[in-house]
């Protein structure tokens, strides 16, 4: 009898153990499935399509692509797409309904294979804006408006939380005689891969870079900003830049455009530049420096889509890269 318990004993022991032990085995394939996965490149490219922007975003698992560029420079946004081996785009984001951001949806929508399409949830009488509607309608295609908290996930460990539109903004937006004001309707999302995190702006100007610094100014610290509005001076104003302290800037332009993007005097607060040539009157001024608390003036690396081609970031989570078609970082 004696016996008997003694190997009831070691047999509820036993499996004790081999319990513990296959959830110890799981734990640890767990973390080192995410450490493989986090170690994995993502890339992040600013195509080059001229006055307009268009983003792609390859992770291990999903190709995203963020607006897509203008309607008169749909044959280099193709170029570009195909030269980067896309043949299907999990998610487009469309940052708000202007030409320069939404005109290559007919190229997108006619040659690619499209999963979801995500815009700010507010209507338009944009011809360009209607008609892709259309299209997702009868290709059903699943449509989603962001609004401010939504998380989105990029896979293989890439999120894109979104910051703007709020969702009292996009409730008065979808109101009938509501009057839109697109650029400061703009979708503002942060894309986090481990230690690495870039801040996509859309054109969002400086009403919508206050309202963030009330709402999400300990979240809007990034590793790179896509410059807001191809570096206009509307946006990137001095409070702002202060919170995002990016190490790298990149902007999209084009050549000897009509807006004279980027502004001399928002290049000048990029590159911690005490002076500017005035873009309109050519004398000089003193530049708004970014100073944090210790009164260190802010300087980052600064690319552009007109000087520098199309601007591909590499990282793995840790680490990153920039590597220009053309060209250094100014």
């Amino acid at each position: 009898m004696i016996l008997g318990i003694l190997m009831l004993a070691i047999a509820v022991l036993t499996g004790c153990g081999n319990s513990q032990g296959t959830s110890s085995s799981g734990t640890a394939k767990s973390a080192t499935s995410s450490a493989a996965q986090a170690g994995k490149d993502v890339t992040i490219k600013m195509l080059n399509v001229g006055q307009g922007d268009s983003i792609l975003i390859q992770t291990a698992e999903q190709t995203v692509l963020i607006d897509t560029s203008d309607v008169d420079e749909r044959d280099k946004f193709k170029r570009e797409l195909d030269k980067a081996g896309v043949k299907k785009i999990d998610k487009v984001i469309l940052t708000h309904p202007h030409a320069d951001h939404i005109g290559g949806m007919d190229v997108l929508l006619k040659d690619y294979q499209v999963g979801e399409v995500y815009d700010n949830g507010m209507p338009s009488t944009s011809k360009l804006y209607i008609g892709y509607m259309k299209q997702l309608k009868s290709k059903g295609i699943k449509h989603t408006a962001l609004k401010a908290g939504d998380v989105l996930d990029f896979g293989g460990g890439v999120s894109f939380k979104v910051f703007y539109p709020t969702k009292e903004l996009v409730e008065k937006g979808t109101q009938k005689g509501y009057k839109h004001d697109p650029n400061n309707e703009s979708i503002v999302g942060k894309l986090t891969y481990g230690d690495f995190s870039m801040l996509f702006t859309g054109d969002a100007e400086q009403p919508v870079e206050e309202q963030l610094l009330k709402s999400d100014a300990k979240d809007l610290r990034s590793t790179i900003l896509k410059s807001p509005h191809h570096g206009s001076s509307t946006g990137s104003s001095v409070p702002y830049l202060k919170a995002v302290w990016p190490e790298a800037v990149l902007i999209s332009c084009g050549k000897g455009n009509d807006y004279g993007h980027p502004h001399t005097d928002v290049l000048a607060r990029y590159l911690g530049q005490s002076t500017y040539k005035d873009r309109r009157d050519g004398s000089q001024k003193k530049t708004k420096l970014v100073k944090n608390d210790k009164g260190e003036v802010y300087k980052g690396k600064v690319y552009e889509t007109d000087k520098n081609g199309t601007i591909t970031v590499t990282t793995n989570g840790k680490d990153y890269s920039i590597k220009a078609e053309e060209g250094d970082a100014q």
